[in-house]
């Protein structure tokens, strides 16, 4: 197979690496929604891929080489090359197509009529035109297309705008190509995809590293691998490398944070090895400022080509995270971090003078919170404290607690005290965290005092109701609000409306009115308030959620959750106490339709922000879960481990119900396998944390923890098989529950009931049946086999005998993990090969003989040997081994390793 007569051997063995494809990844995850069959790819007969080195956009395209072959189309590929002129790039389409296509006499009469010169396009469209009148669907993959000459790149683009309707166009490229095919996209032609496209979100993160790494890694550190990374597939690929040669990812995550000096060096002297230095420069002085805009730039390095500068770095290299129609970017952190070091070893005169510039920026451009940061860096502090206080107010009204509590580290007691537009936004970010009380003391004196203003006060009593709440004090939650119900004086503030509608909807399902809470949240009028309101509002679908999961309602707590959940991750992070708390609650919601492996994603390295700074009820069910989750995947003593921790933030947080709910837990958990002696050890130290705290507890409060210390009771006579006394607990549970309008407990207690009623003689099964019943209209698909094994037995048996009505899904006792399996090779379906060539080729990948071949197809030898004989013509192998290491290099074969 060759070009031309004339043709060096050297330029030949070029032109067959240029238009090879290169060898797919050992680990790589095909991610469903940048896979072929989603639906933003149907249609398109142009795709373009453009991002910066390190994004994967060479394995992407392999990926779809696969996926079209898979679909019997051939395909042709091309890896660009800066020093070929327009003659050698048609020569690298002739040879992709003979060569990806198994065509080797395509091209011939073109390459030798055709007169192609530099800049002309005649031998393009006469490529073009022999696309077309080929019987095949073809697709043409150029990789690197930021490489090719001007030339070249207009042929391409000319390609792309004339391909006849079998030929689809594949194109990776660093920067450039987007532009070219622009008026493709606008008509429906193309798609185009950028950086942020290939990033790994958080699901294919956890599925890259199952695959790589198996059980080596838990989900909390796969969630904070990706984290780390930003989903940045080079990242990803360095981190998980290490941890493939042993290492511990813990370990691969501290060096990638750049905590070592050594390593941080390592890895930002890879990324930038190839820059010039005053590349460099620039990116160590602009690290100085969390959020880069082109302008701001100009400022810090007092030159107008900074603006230049940025935007040629933003193409070439991968260290910047770019948003979506937006000037701003910034860098990656594990970038940032590391030029961060560097920056330290400037002098101090030039840290500060970068710091002055970034602060006058800012501060004249409205971002006073961030140009109060680099005031207090610049050690000009009476204008950093001026520009905090003016911030930081709204910074907590829109969610941003924690910049509060950063601030707190900085400020000197007395400025706090003389600035009380400060002392509010610092009581607020205090009251949604552990140090509540701190919180409470800020504005003890406004509470107290009945000639301060009535709206100063009203907000002070919503800081220390909020303290209470977080503080697990029900009762004095509703005394410190209980004033403030009938007429508040919200005036038209929205975010005053809200907030008064959160509390009243809080207090409902203290109460026992979840229905109730949701009203009070749907009376809030909805309409564009700003940032405020909308960090009120995401706390209403909260309350909202929660009071879907009080009833058992989880699908219609998921319809809320879902969409406030994705809004929280994406404007305030995956780890703020409000996305957590979201998460928290929706993991719940999932896990009881037998999501497991869902809730575990939900939660995953969340559970220490839930612990710090949750609402009581979101850490008590987030640790719930997760333990049940652990239960769930037959890892008991993982479960009970994360049952001791949740004790261990109810002692920490002096939180006794979180301490008795854990207890309770572990109680149900021993009674399924019938461990009378240790359900009695904790039944008594509930009884113990109850006896010490209920006396300083008001009704409410007593009322939840009885609840569960009666069920806790209820367990414990199940796991010693006094089936009498359990029932009579149960009922006496039941109706704490129904007071409560507690629907999956009810649910739960109703079936533990019917079951010890037919343990001591009772007909069960009728009460059963209804039980069996509501957890079908509920979707609580796990509520049987948590609450006891022999339970779940009971209903798969009853569901058996009904034939059919109650079709019911029981979530199985534990999940056994997947097993591998071989896969025998297999030729993929194509327009390449013939049928019959395709069967031969799968046996010849089995190495039988051509009188085996022939046996097996019930043909004739002769028959088999003109079969092999078009397969070494087409695939240009020399051999019969060749020809099945061709074919697998073409893609045409898989299932060999």
């Amino acid at each position: 197979m060759t070009l031309s007569t004339n043709e060096s051997a050297t330029t030949y063995s070029e032109l067959v690496l240029k238009t090879m494809p290169p060898r797919p990844p050992r680990h790589q995850v095909v991610r469903s929604r940048l896979s072929l069959a989603d639906a933003r790819f149907r249609d398109r007969s142009v795709i373009v891929v453009q991002a910066p080195p390190g994004f994967g956009k060479t394995s992407l395209l392999g990926q779809w080489r696969r996926e079209y072959l898979a679909r019997g189309a051939a395909v042709a590929w091309v890896t660009a090359d800066t020093h070929d002129d327009l003659q050698r790039f048609l020569h690298c389409l002739v040879q992709a197509v003979r060569f990806g296509c198994v065509r080797p006499a395509f091209g011939r009469l073109l390459l030798k009529t055709q007169g192609t010169k530099p800049g002309e396009l005649e031998g393009v469209t006469a490529w073009l035109a022999e696309v077309a009148q080929t019987s095949l669907d073809m697709v043409l993959v150029v990789d690197e297309a930021e490489r090719l000459s001007p030339g070249n790149f207009a042929a391409l683009s000319y390609l792309t705008h004339n391909a006849p309707p079998n030929l689809h166009v594949v194109v990776g490229a660093r920067s450039g190509f987007d532009a070219a095919v622009a008026d493709l996209v606008d008509y429906g032609h193309a798609l185009s995809l950028n950086a942020e496209d290939l990033r790994f979100r958080l699901d294919e993160t956890m599925a890259l590293v199952r695959e790589r790494c198996g059980e080596k890694v838990d989900a909390d550190s796969a969630a904070r691998l990706h984290e780390q990374t930003e989903g940045w597939p080079l990242g990803l690929q360095i981190t998980l490398a290490a941890v493939e040669k042993g290492g511990d990812l813990r370990a691969a995550m501290t060096s990638m944070a750049g905590r070592s000096s050594g390593d941080r060096e390592q890895f930002v002297g890879g990324l930038l090895a190839n820059l010039a230095v005053d590349d460099v420069d620039f990116l160590v002085r602009i690290s100085s400022v969390d959020l880069v805009h082109p302008d701001l730039c100009c400022a810090l390095l007092a030159s107008p080509a900074a603006k230049d500068t940025l935007l040629r770095l933003m193409r070439e290299t991968p260290v910047f995270v770019v948003g979506d129609g937006s000037e701003w970017v910034r860098l990656h952190n594990l970038v940032r971090d590391a030029l961060r070091s560097r920056l330290a070893k400037f002098t101090e005169d030039e840290r500060l003078e970068l710091h002055r510039r970034a602060m006058h920026w800012l501060a004249d451009h409205g971002m006073t919170q961030e140009a109060a940061r680099h005031a207090h860096e610049a050690g000009q502090r009476e204008i950093a404290y001026d520009l905090a206080e003016q911030s930081l107010y709204d910074a907590v009204t829109q969610g941003h607690q924690e910049t509060v509590l950063r601030w707190l580290e900085l400020l000197p007691g007395a400025e706090l005290l003389a600035r009380p537009r400060l002392r509010l936004a610092a009581a607020w970010a205090l009251a949604l965290s552990e140090r509540h009380s701190e919180a409470e003391a800020l504005v003890r004196d406004v509470l107290e005092n009945p000639d301060a203003d009535r709206s100063l006060r009203y907000e002070c009593a919503l800081i220390a109701s909020g303290a209470a709440y977080y503080a697990d004090q029900m009762d004095r939650y509703l005394e410190l609000f209980q004033p403030w119900t009938d007429a508040p004086p919200t005036g038209h503030d929205p975010k005053l409306i809200q907030m008064q509608a959160n509390r009243q909807a809080a207090i409902a399902i203290m109460l026992g009115d979840p229905a109730g809470a949701r009203r009070h949240i749907q009376s809030v009028p909805h309409g564009d308030f700003g940032k405020g309101y909308s960090y009120g509002a995401r706390w209403g679908s909260f309350i909202t959620g929660l009071s879907y999961i009080w009833e058992g309602q989880g699908l219609l707590c998921e319809e809320v959750l879902r969409p406030a959940l994705g809004s929280a991750d994406a404007d305030l992070g995956r780890r703020h106490p409000l996305s957590c708390m979201i998460a928290a609650l929706l993991a719940a919601a999932v896990y009881e339709c037998d999501r497991v492996d869902e809730a575990s994603e939900l939660l995953a390295n969340r559970l220490d922000v839930l612990e710090r700074v949750g609402t009581p009820e979101t850490a008590l069910l987030g640790y719930r879960t997760a333990a049940r989750i652990a239960a769930a995947k037959g890892v008991e003593h993982r479960a009970l481990d994360l049952l001791e921790m949740m004790y261990a933030v109810g002692v920490a947080r002096n939180l006794p119900r979180l301490c008795v709910a854990s207890l309770g837990e572990q109680v149900r958990m021993h009674a399924g396998r019938f461990r009378s002696e240790t359900c009695r050890a904790l039944v008594q130290r509930i009884d113990e944390i109850v006896a010490a705290h209920a006396a300083s507890e008001g009704p409410v409060w007593r009322a939840a923890v009885e609840l569960l210390q009666r069920l806790a009771h209820a367990h414990a006579l199940i796991g010693a098989q006094e089936w009498a006394a359990a029932e009579g607990a149960l009922a006496d549970a039941l109706k704490l529950v129904e007071s409560a309008k507690l629907g999956r407990w009810r649910i739960e207690i109703m079936a533990l009931r019917a079951l010890a009623m037919e343990r001591i003689g009772h007909n069960g099964k009728p009460l059963l049946l209804e039980v069996m019943n509501l957890a079908l209209t509920f979707s609580l698909s796990r509520t049987f086999v948590d609450a006891h094994p022999a339970l779940a037995d009971w209903v798969r048996r009853t569901a058996d005998e009904e034939a059919g009505g109650h079709k019911i899904q029981i979530a199985r006792t534990a999940r056994p993990l997947p097993e591998r399996s071989t896969m025998a090779p297999r030729a993929v379906p194509s327009m390449v090969l013939t049928p019959k060539e395709r069967e031969v080729l799968e046996h010849l990948a089995r190495n039988l003989s051509n009188k085996e071949i022939a046996q097996a197809m019930e043909v004739g030898e002769e028959t088999v040997k003109w079969h092999l004989k078009n397969l070494f013509g087409k695939l240009g192998a020399g051999t019969r081994k060749h020809v099945v290491r061709r074919a697998q290099l073409l893609g045409l074969l898989v299932g060999l390793e």
